[in-house]
């Protein structure tokens, strides 16, 4: 009986080619954006320009000298407020204990004038919810995200990535190497992302795990980066001799 025999790049047409090339590096563009925007999403949140370990632990375990929205009004979001008067504001208003009667009066109309265009779940649904009070108040009191927003990001994080590493997997698949090392890496990023999302959720109680976070997210990144890299070149460029 013949051996079975498996697709390779050799095997499909320039169309197809050119359809899967065009995908890969468009998704490989979008991972690139989407890098940009959690930069910007996260840096400054300690005061201090750039991202850090510590930028992450307050965003997921909170701060123990600043809440979150102190810290985005002292650093990142400072350049948002159309008056700088109401950064003075909205830190008095919080460290007064960011009461209801008050966010109405006050802070509402700053952020609704400044921050809801970004901050809003719909627009947005990984940065804070600003939109009302009970969402403004989980960022102006101690601790970082709270449990139903990570869920709320997760879920939709999971879904989307999901799909994304699927797709690029089954172009990689197409990829003449070891059986094996194929195997292994389109394993590599589907891990890394659930070990990812875990590391949000204990990061939570447990702010060492900020490390794990950085580290799961960069080895899904580059896990990811390689297949496409590897199936464009193959695609293009490999020959069996």
């Amino acid at each position: 009986m013949a051996p079975e025999r498996y697709t390779r790049f050799k095997d499909i047409s320039i169309s197809e080619r050119i359809l899967n090339t065009v995908f890969l590096l468009t998704i490989g563009l979008g991972y690139i954006a989407a890098l940009a925007n959690m930069y910007y999403t996260h840096q400054g949140l300690d005061g201090k320009a750039g991202l850090s370990v510590e930028d992450v632990v307050i965003s997921y375990h909170g701060s123990n000298t600043q809440t979150r929205l102190g810290t985005a009004i002292n650093g990142i979001m400072e350049p948002n407020l159309k008056y700088k008067s109401d950064k003075d504001v909205i830190m008095q208003w919080i460290h007064a204990g960011a009461d209801e009667p008050e966010y109405n009066d006050k802070i509402a109309p700053i952020l609704n004038r400044d921050c809801v265009l970004c901050h809003t779940p719909s627009v947005n649904p990984s940065l804070p919810d600003l939109t009302k009070y009970a969402t403004v108040a989980e960022v102006a009191h101690g601790g970082g995200a709270t449990i139903p927003t990570l869920v709320r990001v997760s879920h939709i994080h999971l879904f989307g990535i999901a799909f994304i590493l699927f797709f690029i997997g089954k172009i990689f698949l197409l990829c003449d190497i070891n059986v094996i090392v194929k195997r292994v890496a389109v394993v590599i990023p589907f891990a890394a992302m659930l070990l990812d999302v875990l590391s949000w959720f204990i990061t939570k109680t447990n702010s060492s795990f900020a490390y794990v976070v950085i580290g799961s997210g960069a080895l899904m990144g580059i896990s990811m980066g390689l297949q496409i890299l590897l199936s464009v070149y193959q695609m293009w460029f490999y020959s069996k001799k």
